[in-house]
């Protein structure tokens, strides 16, 4: 079985070698049914069903749960923040713009403090109006232990007081100010000069004083972008409509063409394929975020291949090594699995270099800070057995051990673990594959409680502008938790964790990316990953999509939802 995934995906890198549609540049044009010449970019009308297929669930509709690429597109409907990332098709996508606020904030001359005004006229989805209260009620839900598993950077950056947790059980957290309804000042542990776009988090959403306690986010929603949850069934389908209350004349970003949006979930990912080839009905209105690999070989038709649109990738593929566990916590052997993998089967299991580019560093190339080098490596990225060999031995493990690997219950992520395992295979190294479903991978992985020697995923920047989204989240051993833990490699060493608080503290941030790309190399010395690939999407949108434009200021990557709609609203 594991040749045959590798042969199959060689044939198909070749296949995707021959396929000039797919362009780097991102969107291009296409033909509709009669062959006329059509452009994704075109402007949408207003009216209709834009409908996505989609293989797993959502994590969560909570934005404080929440924190995986998967989901952050679809809150960009439903939720507002006090900045956000600009829509893809600005001038510079990849820069934070206001949302609910004015600007993007203002600090204080010590950088302690950041005070926000909100824009008047903003309103949940019941026609009551947001203010500051909501907002820091919302943000301080980030606190609560079986809540706030999402994003980590208000309880990194806010000055909360040590052992509070979030406002259902520690009450309200003084360290956020509300003087009046439409201003709200935090105060920071140190100064943040990039505050501005940690702000536009998931976990600054705001919500009614009290409401989100326990589960009650699971299925119902509190709405504040131009959308609302109409019905949830969860694996299976979600339906949003419009938000009357949501007024487009305080929102610079989201322009909201559709009337509706329908989530199509649990599909079969060749299915979601098969019928995006078809265009039959209304998949003439849908999108997804990737085809297959498998797909493209049978991609043979000019108006097909015309279809075929390139997201170029933001986030990182790798192999996380848990450091704790024996005989992981050994960075010989970590280092040694770094020598030994082959990436170029990892690439080719991926779909290929139009699926992915092959990674050496921690930071890609779309982030700020990023620097070229490979600690570890070999001819052609096949691995480099003797390197690693000679590490195992003096490391008193020449006969090699067993592990088990943590993976997503998907083909793609099957074939990587796969190549992966005939990587180490030669050095004795007996890999056993944990096979999650998607919708809870996440969590699980993120709970030490629940982890096992290593784990393929990935991680994106949380915004472009800086390596601080990447390094701190992954490798700061202060900020481990017990449930909703990014640092999967449970590194948590002293030099380390100085030098991010070190940088962090520098406000120029042009030195500070410099120092970043640094600690980069520094942190791959001790191996506590595997960097495996920077992966892109290729989509395939209905024919009767446009405003199909890449998202690189989000974390999501992929097609921006805010600015897709339909060309003929009464047609499919």
């Amino acid at each position: 079985m594991k040749r045959t995934v590798l042969a199959t995906a060689a044939a198909i890198t070749a296949a995707v070698l021959t396929l000039g549609a797919c362009s780097n540049g991102g969107p291009g044009g296409g033909a509709d049914s009669d062959g006329d010449s059509v452009s994704y970019t075109d402007t949408p009308e207003r009216g209709g069903t834009v409908y996505v297929l989609q293989n797993a669930d959502f994590s969560y509709l909570d934005p404080a749960r929440g924190f995986d690429g998967g989901v952050n597109n679809f809150y960009r409907l439903v939720y507002r923040t006090l900045t956000t990332p600009a829509p893809g098709n600005s001038d510079d996508p990849s820069a934070v713009v206001p949302d609910l606020a004015t600007d993007l904030g203002t600090p204080s001359e010590d950088g302690l403090t950041w005070t926000f005004t909100l824009k008047e006229g903003v309103r949940f989805q019941d026609g009551t109006p947001i203010t500051s209260a909501d907002v820091k009620f919302g943000v301080s839900r980030a606190w609560d232990p079986e809540i706030g598993i999402g994003s980590p950077y208000a309880r990194q950056v806010i000055d909360a007081p040590e052992g509070y947790e979030g406002p259902y059980r520690s009450g309200p957290l003084d360290t956020i100010e509300t003087p009046d309804e439409r201003t709200i000042v935090f105060h920071l542990r140190e100064p943040f000069p990039e505050f501005g776009s940690v702000v536009a988090q998931n976990s600054f959403v705001p919500f009614p004083e009290g409401t989100g306690a326990g589960d009650e986010f699971i299925n119902e929603i509190i709405a504040s972008g131009p959308y609302r949850l109409d019905s949830y069934t969860p694996g299976s389908s979600i339906r949003l409509v419009r938000n009357e209350e949501w007024d487009p004349e305080t929102d610079d970003v989201r322009e909201a063409y559709p009337d509706r949006w329908e989530f199509v979930i649990g599909l079969d990912a060749a299915t979601i394929d098969e019928r995006l080839l078809a265009g039959q009905g209304s998949d003439v209105n849908a999108i997804s975020l990737t085809i297959q690999p498998a797909t493209l070989p049978r991609v043979q038709t000019p108006q097909l291949q015309d279809r075929l649109q390139r997201m170029e990738g933001i986030c990182q593929t790798y192999m996380g090594l848990n450091t704790t566990r024996e005989p992981l916590n050994d960075v010989r052997v970590r280092q040694a699995i770094n020598y030994a993998v082959d990436r170029a089967a990892v690439q080719n299991a991926s779909g290929g270099t139009q699926f992915a580019d092959i990674s050496t560093t921690i930071l890609p190339e779309t982030v700020s800070g990023h620097r070229d080098y490979d600690l570890y490596p070999s001819e052609g990225h096949r691995g480099d057995l003797d390197a690693a060999r000679a590490l195992l031995e003096e490391a008193g493990y020449g006969d090699g051990f067993q592990m088990t690997l943590d993976i997503r219950s998907q083909p793609k992520m099957r074939a990587q673990a796969e190549a992966i395992q005939q990587s180490l295979e030669p050095l004795g190294i007996d890999i056993e594959l944990n096979v999650i479903d998607v919708s809870s991978y996440y969590q699980t992985i993120g709970t030490p409680e629940l982890q096992h020697d290593a784990a393929i995923t990935g991680w994106c920047p949380d915004w472009a502008s800086s390596a601080s989204t990447f390094l701190p989240p992954l490798f700061d051993g202060r900020g481990i938790t017990e449930i909703g833990n990014p640092n999967l490699a449970q590194l948590n060493d002293e030099t380390i964790n100085a030098r991010i608080d070190e940088i962090r503290a520098m406000t120029d941030l042009e030195a500070a990316n410099e120092q970043w790309g640094l600690l980069d190399e520094e942190i791959m010395e001790l191996a506590p990953i595997v960097p495996l690939a920077v992966e892109s999407g290729i989509t395939l949108p209905g024919e009767n999509i446009t405003g199909i434009y890449p998202n690189p200021g989000s974390a999501s990557g992929g097609i921006d939802f805010v600015l897709v709609g339909l060309r003929d609203p009464e047609r499919g």
